[in-house]
């Protein structure tokens, strides 16, 4: 049995599709990503799926039961972390946990051991009784989670678990993600549009887009489909006609054009970018700059979707793009 089974689900808003027809599985004990933009759906389908939401068309059923049919079933077996961070500041760590246990319906003679074991587990047992106001960000996340956690649910929905947090802090709620995973065996539905969070954590992903799903596999096999090498050049003009050109490369795979920017899909970087260089050299096409790099997970969603998440900033305010550079002219 699937922990989530979606079939052509649909959700309009005002002739507004926000999710349409999206259909995929969970497998038990799996944690599967949801990577788009702001708006791709994400939120939406959570939603859908953890009973807050009632779809327009298609059915979902979560640990086997039925979203519309029933919601209450549904709700005993899943956590749920919403993107905004829902702890009372003025509680202290421990009697947020409490609270949550008691809305949880845990057995009173069991909450304080729970409690004990969750906090060990994110690490907050010498601030659990300091009021939450005190706590960094990464710590009232930890702390959210945790609330999640404590009735031991089948599946584990995460909303954008780390958006607004820095990046070390993000990698260290990752950590924590994991450590999760690996103590419950539960399953986990994450959505996100950090690329790096999807790849680190993601047995599998859906690429979402306009609420549609655009693909869905591992994020290793994706970026081995885009072939070896990711050639980046960036332009003065169009290619125009010379672009067939490139295409017609044997190493070539995939080709993206955006603007002054060409992203080449290669099997051979290094067969296929002397042959490039040549085909613009020959139409006095100006290069400006040319990268050559591992596939990411971005230039999966790039090639599925021709851009990039617009959102996706680190703290400088560029792309979240880490690639080892192999060769810069």
């Amino acid at each position: 049995m699937y922990s989530i089974e979606a079939r052509s689900l649909s959700k309009h808003f005002d002739g507004v599709k926000a999710v349409d027809d999206m259909s995929f599985t969970v497998d038990s004990g799996e944690i599967f990503g949801f990577l788009g933009p702001n708006g791709a759906g994400k939120s939406t389908m959570m939603m859908i799926l953890t009973t807050l939401l009632k779809p327009t068309s298609g059915h979902a059923l979560v640990s086997g039961y039925d979203v519309m049919l029933h919601p209450k079933k549904v709700r005993q077996k899943i956590g749920y972390v919403q993107q905004d961070t829902v702890v009372d500041e003025y509680l202290t760590g421990r009697e947020n946990l409490i609270l949550h246990a008691r809305l949880s319906h845990i057995p009173k003679n069991q909450i304080n051991s729970r409690i004990d074991d969750i906090l060990g587990l994110i690490e907050l047992e010498e601030k659990q009784n300091e009021p939450v106001v005190t706590y960094s960000g990464g710590m009232r996340k930890r702390l959210d989670i945790a609330g999640g956690l404590l009735h031991r649910p089948e599946v584990l929905f995460l909303d954008e678990p780390t958006v607004g947090l820095d990046i070390q802090t993000r990698k260290k709620i990752w950590e924590y993600i994991k450590k999760i995973h690996d103590e419950f065996g539960m399953s986990l539905f994450l959505s996100t549009h950090y690329m790096e969070e999807a790849d680190k954590l993601c047995d599998r992903v859906a690429i979402i887009n306009n609420g549609t799903i655009q693909a869905m596999d591992s994020p290793q096999k994706m970026k081995s489909e885009m072939g070896s090498d990711v050639i980046t050049m960036s332009i003065d003009e169009s290619p125009g006609e010379h672009l067939t050109n490139v295409e017609k490369i044997p190493q070539v795979t995939n080709i993206n054009h955006t603007a002054n920017k060409l992203v080449i899909f290669a099997s051979n970087g290094a067969d296929a970018m002397p042959k490039i260089l040549e085909i613009f050299s020959h139409a006095g096409i100006k290069i400006n700059s040319i990268t050559m790099t591992q596939p990411t997970l971005d230039d999966v969603f790039i090639s599925y979707t021709g851009r990039e998440i617009s959102d996706d900033r680190n703290d400088s305010g560029k792309p979240n793009r880490p690639k080892a550079k192999r060769s810069i002219l």
